[in-house]
Formats: structure tokens, sequence, C-alpha cells
């Protein structure tokens, strides 16, 4: 079906088109209500210290996991896939981050910062950064076990031996290299906590074009093979009309 093709839908009166909104607003406020109560159950979910010190490669110099706090008690780790090598980052992250990246002064003042981390290069990082036109701070965690230890990287025998753990479960996954968003908290003595990570869908709520597409008849309109973004989804320069 083209762009311009009609969807076949039920078409009713005024009157009928507000009873069935109501009853569709009647949910929404369930799913509202039901979103601030999960919201809170992970805020109260217990801590666990960090006991090992992760170093990165930052354009700053290198720097421990603490120093990336910049001043705040509170970190979002975005974890990127962007193995050594690759050339250009994931397109589902690349896709994430151009929603992230307008949050940064916003986070920034109300006492949070904002990292990425990948397993590539820095100079490799810096390349993709500065071609994606982003200001948020991307550090690189190569040569430690930061992203092994937060499940977001695997080694190729765990790989081949099916033994990768990936959303709190055993997976098979094809690469080395996967998503997630980890959150840390850091107090007056300097300690730091880790107090969430989530993985595979939990983090496509960063996505306001999903947010919005899902208002819209066709919905995310995801039909091809895989069923999900990489049917559609392109880095924001490679779109036709970014090339033109």
């Amino acid at each position: 079906m083209s762009a311009h093709d009609e969807i076949s839908h039920p078409v009713v009166s005024r009157e009928e088109w507000v009873a069935a909104r109501k009853e569709l607003l009647r949910r929404e406020k369930e799913l509202t209500r039901l979103r601030d109560d999960l919201n809170a159950k992970r805020r109260a979910l217990p801590w666990v210290k960090v006991e090992k010190e992760y170093i990165f490669e930052t354009p700053e110099g290198r720097k421990t996991l603490a120093e990336l706090f910049d001043g705040r008690s509170q970190l979002i780790v975005h974890h990127f896939m962007f193995g050594p090598g690759w050339g250009a980052g994931c397109i589902g992250c690349s896709f994430a981050a151009d929603h992230i990246e307008g949050t940064r002064v916003h986070l920034e003042h109300h006492d949070v910062s904002l990292v990425r981390v990948s397993r590539a290069p820095l100079d490799e990082i810096e390349a993709y950064r500065q071609r994606m036109g982003w200001q948020v701070k991307w550090v690189s965690s190569h040569g430690s076990d930061f992203n092994y230890d937060y499940q977001v990287s695997f080694t190729p025998e765990d790989i081949a031996q099916g033994a990768v753990t990936y959303n709190y479960a055993t997976a098979n996954v094809s690469i080395e290299d996967l998503s997630g968003l980890s959150v840390f908290y850091r107090n007056d003595k300097g300690d730091v906590f880790h107090t969430y990570s989530t993985y595979g869908r939990g983090d496509e709520l960063v996505d306001s074009t999903y947010m919005l597409l899902d208002m819209t008849p066709k919905g995310r309109n995801e039909t091809g093979p895989n069923h999900n973004l990489t049917d559609w989804v392109k880095r924001h320069d490679e779109y036709e009309s970014a090339r033109a």
C-alpha cells in the first residue's frame, strides 16, 4: 500500500466517535496510573554498590565511572552498540540517540548526567559522533569489563556456547554488542551504586518517534521481513531527503 492509499476502516458519526474515544481514554488513564505505579516501584528497587573501578577513554582523558557523573548525583548510561572496527554505530542505537540528544540540557539542569558508552576505540567514536552532529558525551570502554559486566557485550566463546545473558535471561545472540540503558547514583561520599538497567524493548520509550507513530492510523507500520525498525529506519544522514 502506498503512502497515499486509504486505509479500510469504520467511519461513524461524530457522536459515535466521541463515545469510542471516551472509552479509549478510560483505558489510557488506567495505563497512566499503572505507569506511575511502575515508576515508583522502579525507584524503590534495591541498589548494588559498584565495587570495581572502571576506566573509560574520554575526549578529556581517562576517567572513572564516578568521574562521568560530572558533579551530579545521577548518571544515565546509554549502552550504544558500536564495536571496534564497525565503522558506524548501530542504526537502532543511532535512532535512539537522535531522540535522547535533545534531553541533555534538561537532564543536566535536573541533577542527571547522560553519557554514551561503546567498546569502539575513542577515535572511531569521535568520528561517528561528529558525522551525526551529536553533543552528548560519548566514551569508550575499550579494554574494560564494563560492557560485559552490564550484559551488553559478549565474548565470541559465550556466543558460540549459547551462554549469553541478556535482558535477565539466557539468550541466543549472533553479535558481540547489544543495547540498553543503565542508571547509577553517587552519594556525597563518592560511593557509586547501580540502580537500574533495561534492555530489549525496555528502552524504546525514549524513542519519541515511536510514541508519535503509535497515535497515527498506520501505527509503526513495520511490515518488512524483520517487523521492527530495521525495516525502515536509517541513520539521519542516509535518508534520500538528507542527501538531496
